[in-house]
């Protein structure tokens, strides 16, 4: 569905984008993570036909962005990180501007309006002026603008910004129905945890350049490598962060109110050496865990280079 190869873009002497390469399969749900800055709304807008790439290649769905723009822009349902509603419209006559825009004959937004209102949760709202609307509803009728001409792809660029738990827990749903309808979708965010929970792959940029990619089990797989172990004392942490800076395969230490942190680059055999040489030192051990690897963990490895940058 998305093809980018080579992609570059600069705003004069810098570089937003640096000979990026991305394929995302038709029906796929990519999150495209990293700092803000890194460079994910630029791809995006490039993807929506709203900027012009510098050097390098992007089509959606077969057609190159710079040469076919109105034929991508029938395929993309695009939502900007900082979106633009027309507070003097109620909610049904927003959906119907925007749908007349497409072309659609009434008589089909009256039929179809209702449907995209109840998908987003707002058929309660339909006859609610958007102005009176909360940051998270006017999120939510905003994706089913993006909605009103069937869209194959959608970009949303940070589609759960500025919302609170409730708000995002609601969005998140919609996504997840999105995802069920078989529609290839393209998300930003840097709200890791939350996107692990409906991407199939992620791509991970920083600075403009891609660092990492795949799906999550995999770049979580690829980091087991370096494990974080957990480590409570019954006393001596500061003695045993001490000692466990001189062990064999400890890359850092850590050491907080919930006891001592370790990077441990070492499998099992050498984890459970590590546990010995603690306890004939004569530490007392209240626990000796290894922690769950989370996509914040993942994140914060690639970006300080522990990725392969696959």
């Amino acid at each position: 569905m998305i093809e980018i190869r080579g992609l570059s873009k600069q705003f004069g002497g810098f570089h937003a984008l640096k000979s990026i390469d991305l394929v995302i399969p038709r029906g796929t749900v990519f999150g495209f993570v990293g700092p803000n800055g890194a460079g994910k709304s630029t791809t995006m807008s490039i993807l929506a036909t709203l900027l012009a790439p510098t050097s390098g290649t992007a089509k959606v769905g077969g057609y190159d962005v710079t040469e076919h723009p109105k034929e991508v822009r029938k395929l993309i349902g695009y939502m900007p990180d900082f979106f633009g509603v027309y507070d003097q419209f109620k909610a049904t006559e927003y959906l119907h501007f925007y749908g007349a825009s497409y072309g659609i004959p009434k008589a089909e937004r009256e039929r179809l309006i209702p449907q995209l209102l109840e998908l987003v949760n707002l058929s309660d709202k339909k006859d609610a002026y958007v102005d009176t609307l909360s940051r998270g509803m006017k999120q939510r009728l905003c994706l089913a603008r993006c909605l009103v001409h069937d869209p194959e792809l959608l970009i949303l660029d940070e589609p759960a910004s500025g919302l609170d738990p409730r708000a995002r827990i609601e969005m998140r749903e919609i996504l997840k129905e999105l995802k069920s309808m078989g529609k290839t979708i393209i998300i930003s965010s840097h709200i890791l945890p939350e996107l692990a929970e409906m991407v199939d792959e992620i791509g991970v940029i920083e600075q403009g350049s891609m660092v990492a990619k795949g799906n999550v089990q995999d770049i979580q797989n690829r980091l087991r490598v370096k494990r974080i172990l957990q480590i409570r004392l019954a006393g001596g942490e500061e003695e045993a962060e001490a000692f466990l800076r001189d062990r064999p395969f400890v890359s850092r230490v850590m050491r907080d109110e919930r006891g001592v942190h370790v990077h441990f680059g070492g499998q099992n055999e050498e984890q459970s050496e590590l546990l010995h040489s603690l306890i004939e030192r004569g530490f007392r051990m209240i626990s000796f865990s290894e922690a769950q690897t989370n996509l914040e963990d993942v994140f914060l490895e690639i970006t300080r280079g522990g990725g392969d940058g696959e």
